[in-house]
């Protein structure tokens, strides 16, 4: 028995890529992945800063509070993510950007 998913089993997220493309075409281009391993996911990944991942987020009306934060990379880099229903798709908005770099106590600013 074959188990592996057809294109047309992936055609939720696909829809949601389409109606996200047409409505927020003006918005920063992420990075898009839809996998057969979470076949009603779609994955949006902004990784030149904050300030897209915002964007997206109004744009999708998620609010602040259902942002997730965390930090990687040994502290360099923040990420936020947040999950959200669209066009009947779970869609996963991430971003990423760099943690701004500390000031040394007594250093002049």
């Amino acid at each position: 028995m074959n188990d592996a998913l057809t294109l047309d089993d992936l055609a939720v997220p696909l829809r949601a890529l389409r109606l996200l493309t047409v409505d927020f075409g003006h918005l920063p281009a992420p990075t898009v992945g839809i996998s057969p391993i979470y076949p009603n996911r779609l994955d949006l990944s902004l990784h030149s800063g904050l300030p897209g991942f915002e964007a997206w987020r109004e744009a999708l009306g998620i609010a602040p509070e259902d942002v997730t934060y965390r930090v990687q990379s040994d502290g360099r880099t923040r990420v936020l993510r947040a999950i959200a229903a669209y066009a009947g798709a779970e869609l996963e908005l991430t971003g990423y950007g760099d943690v701004p770099a500390p000031v040394p106590v007594g250093a002049a600013v």
